[in-house]
């Protein structure tokens, strides 16, 4: 045979999708379709694994091959299961589930209250709430390392992202504990410098004569301050627009303009007052980890501390009913080290 016809015939048998039951499987590949399915999307899921779009793509063809159909119709708008791909997103689901159920069970249980822990959390809650608590506990226990991973996309405990998330959404997955640990309220502020310059506004449709500071991020409602404020949109009157809870405390504290910050900002010492408008939101605080974890004497340590320090009894600003920031300054005990951070919230603007 000629020694092309005997390259094409061996590209032709490589081409060929591989019967299911033969070899060549490789768990990646279903984590792969997983994440895609996930994301929606072969670069979202290529950030998501920490690999290139290529790569991501090339996978997916070769687990298309060996599986004689393909399971993801790409579009233009991204990627969306085909039927046959719905038909095995459960059993993957489930191979994955067991995956990290075996590496969890490979780990025999830890003793010691030394070594690292991995916690999950929101920005705001972790820059201005659990940070300057955090300080101290390392201080009780200064063989624990806490891996505090601020960030508003939720960590999946379940893929083993992190040890315990704090977030906003509460999980559905059934292997999973949740505890809900408070309530965050989420009020109108402004820097008194915004106030003596421009006032407040009368109502909430006096807003449009207002600059507005919105953030935009994971876990938040895009269309919140639109639907408080009892209007079609809010494009006209943002005037910036951070998915970072730090930019958005600083912008208000800067006088940028009105922006919504927890209730608890008030008892922080920084330059701002609630603005009274007929708007107010609250989101559920939730705790989440895997059982298993719970057995690891340093993770079951972080677990009860994270419990003290939402405490709705100590920290009113946590209960489930809404108390106005005004209110709350009043009912902080005396003996509460707040952790201030006045002079500290974000660095002086420059100037000229």
């Amino acid at each position: 045979m000629p020694a092309s016809m005997q390259r094409g015939s061996a590209r032709a048998q490589h081409e060929q999708p591989a019967a299911p039951g033969g070899s060549g499987w490789d768990w990646d590949d279903f984590r792969i379709f997983l994440s895609c399915v996930d994301t929606g999307s072969f670069r979202k899921a290529a950030d998501q694994l920490g690999l290139n779009s290529s790569t991501v793509m090339r996978r997916i063809e070769g687990f298309e091959r060996r599986l004689g159909f393909a399971v993801l119709k790409r579009l233009p708008e991204g990627v969306s299961p085909t039927d046959a791909g719905h038909a095995i997103v459960q059993s993957a689901r489930h191979m994955e589930r067991s995956f990290y159920d075996a590496v969890r069970h490979a780990q025999q249980p830890d003793t010691q209250s030394r070594g690292l822990v991995r916690v999950s959390i929101t920005e705001g809650l972790g820059t201005y709430w659990v940070m300057p608590r955090l300080v101290g506990f390392c201080r009780q226990h200064p063989y624990l390392l806490i891996d505090l991973r601020c960030a508003m996309e939720s960590a999946d405990v379940l893929r083993m992202e992190a040890d315990l998330a704090v977030q906003f959404i509460r999980p559905t997955a059934p292997d999973l504990m949740v505890t809900k640990l408070g309530r965050l309220h989420i009020y109108p502020f402004a820097a008194k410098s915004y106030v003596e310059r421009y006032g407040v506004p009368a109502s909430n449709a006096d807003m449009v004569n207002h600059r507005l500071v919105q953030q935009a991020a994971p876990q938040l409602d895009a269309n919140a301050w639109a639907e408080q404020l009892g209007l079609d949109s809010v494009e006209g009157i943002v005037g910036i627009r951070s998915n970072a809870s730090s930019a958005i405390f600083y912008a208000i504290e800067s006088g940028a303009g009105i922006g919504a910050l927890p209730t608890y900002a008030c008892v922080m010492k920084a330059p701002i007052v609630p603005i009274d408008l007929k708007a107010s939101l609250s989101l559920d605080i939730w705790l989440t980890y895997h059982p298993a974890v719970r057995d690891t004497k340093r993770v079951a340590l972080v677990i009860a501390w994270l419990k003290s320090i939402f405490d709705p009894a100590r920290y009113p600003w946590f209960r489930d009913e809404f108390i106005h920031p005004n209110e709350l300054i009043k009912m902080v005990p005396p003996d509460l080290d707040l952790c201030l951070v006045e002079g500290s919230v974000a660095v002086s603007p420059v100037r000229g």
